[in-house]
């Protein structure tokens, strides 16, 4: 038998054992390795790499915000209607839309969950039901995807993330801002972002950024925190996370226009003073919204999976158990009960059989009992 390889032709016996060589012998010779083709355990992150890009990515991420604050997220709201006794029918919606991108090679499954009518009624409250339900249905479906006998094919629409839109109107929070974050801080990432932040200065938008914060930490509120970066990383992504997290919570402005500048068509807001550059990390956060998304992706997918889906699968399994428990309760009140009704029936025919016994007794003798 022949084997080939780079450094010419190798001949291997199958009737004679081979000497045993050490590793460190091979790369002494420098054949083994090359005439082998020695792969070590280090070769181990390309395979997962190689066995990741032809599976392909799935992430999920929810859009909040009252109407208005980020009308270009989707393609249309004319549809909303503005009047008091509508916004008073209004309710929330789920909206979600799925496209597959691939850049590269690598393969992404990216739906954008929408959530129109947020905030539009009087009564705010039952807006996070809709998509409360809608974050536990999705838990509910992985775990029972989960628990099924097929796993190998499991789609994940778990929600990863969620842009929580922020008027850059009020002087902080809202009530209903800080509601619906304590609603759901324990079941999703949240990442706050200051809506139409081409309406505020830059002394402003630092303020309302610092209000947010103090804010937020002052009820309480968990939202998504950046992982520092590791020791042995570069400068240059170390300096990167620093800047995303001084960023939060993120003031972006959004547009579907093009406008010509320079020469060159970039998104953007014309005004009479200038443009505004959706691209500009200079003119706003979008840019590092956006980095933030790409590069802690995977980090989003993980907490959501070791921390929120694990929360929601313990509290299931909990309430399960409970409901078990309940009903072994309830099934030994019910034995107990018949038990009990048993022995009543015996004491009963205890008595009837005394008394048939006494009637005979009298028949016969003729004595008064």
């Amino acid at each position: 038998m022949f084997m080939h390889s780079r450094s010419g032709v190798v001949r291997i016996s199958w009737f004679r054992r081979p000497a045993t060589v050490t590793m460190s012998q091979s790369a002494e010779k420098g054949k083994f390795p090359e005439a082998a083709g020695y792969v070590g355990f280090a070769n181990l992150p390309n395979q997962v790499h190689r066995k990741s890009v032809k599976k392909g990515f799935e992430f999920t991420l929810m859009v909040v915000g009252e109407y208005g604050l980020f009308t270009n997220i989707v393609n249309s709201r004319e549809t909303h209607l503005h009047s008091s006794y509508f916004k008073i029918e209004r309710t929330v919606q789920i909206e979600a839309s799925t496209v597959e991108i691939e850049e590269r090679g690598v393969k992404l499954r990216l739906t954008v969950v929408d959530t129109p009518g947020y905030g539009d009624a009087i009564n705010s409250q039952d807006c996070f039901k809709t998509i409360i339900q809608y974050i536990d249905n999705q838990f509910e479906r992985y775990l029972h995807d989960e628990s099924g006998l097929n796993r190998r094919h499991i789609v994940d629409n778990r929600v990863h993330c969620c842009f929580y839109f922020i008027s850059p109107f009020g002087h902080g929070l809202k009530p209903l801002d800080v509601e619906f974050m304590k609603a759901i801080h324990s079941k999703v990432n949240i990442v706050p972002v200051i809506a139409k932040a081409d309406t505020l200065t830059l002394k402003e938008r630092d303020h309302l950024k610092r209000r947010i914060l103090d804010e937020i930490a002052e009820h309480g509120i968990r939202i998504y925190q950046l992982p520092d970066a590791d020791s042995d990383e570069d400068e240059e992504f170390k300096e990167q996370t620093r800047v995303l997290k001084a960023s939060i919570p993120f003031a972006v402005i959004g547009s579907n226009q093009l406008i010509e500048v320079k020469g060159k068509k970039i998104r953007g807001r014309l005004y009479p003073w200038g443009v505004v550059e959706v691209e500009n990390p200079e003119h706003n956060d979008f840019l590092k919204l956006r980095t933030m998304l790409v590069t802690h992706m995977q980090d989003l997918q993980e907490v959501t999976q070791d921390l929120h889906y694990e929360n929601f699968r313990s509290e299931r399994l909990k309430r399960a158990g409970r409901a078990v428990e309940e009903d072994v309760v309830d099934k030994d009140q019910i034995l107990l009960q018949k038990e009990a009704e048993v022995m009543q029936l015996k004491l009963l025919l205890n008595m009837h059989v005394q008394l048939k016994l006494l009637v005979n007794m009298h028949v016969c003798t003729g004595y008064d009992i």
